[in-house]
């Protein structure tokens, strides 16, 4: 029986995304329109998932007396941290020598470092 296959914690995720698995199903698939209705309505639950987020870091940083800058930064890294990390773990755990997790490690890194250095360093340059 597939009941017996599902774990406790598989099914609490499974009904906790519930919400958000509807949601997402209204997305028209890429073959419909050119795929311009995917690209948009994508785009629009993007923009208010990112909405929904930025609230509630908000309103945690408020409760938990954190400046907004702070509350800002640590959640930044984490949401471009944790996709990579998720996807190396996943690239380790099916590649027989994963080299593809070291590869997304890698550059992961560097883009944040070139980027978060090189990106503010060249703007304060051409403004100054």
């Amino acid at each position: 029986m597939v009941l017996e296959e599902v774990t406790l914690y598989e099914a609490i995720f499974h009904f906790a995304a519930i919400f958000w698995k509807f949601v997402f199903a209204s997305i028209p698939p890429p073959n419909y329109w050119g795929g311009y209705g995917c690209f948009f309505v994508s785009l629009m639950y993007i923009g208010c998932v990112t909405l929904v987020i930025g609230e509630i870091a908000t309103v945690l940083g408020c409760v938990l007396n954190i400046r907004e800058s702070v509350t800002a930064i640590t959640l930044v890294a984490l949401g471009t941290s944790l996709p990579d990390t998720f996807a190396s773990m996943t690239a380790a755990r099916t590649s027989e020598y994963a080299d593809a997790s070291i590869g997304n490690i890698t550059g992961s890194n560097s883009v944040n470092v070139f980027l978060g250095l090189g990106l503010p360093w060249a703007i304060a340059t051409t403004y100054h």
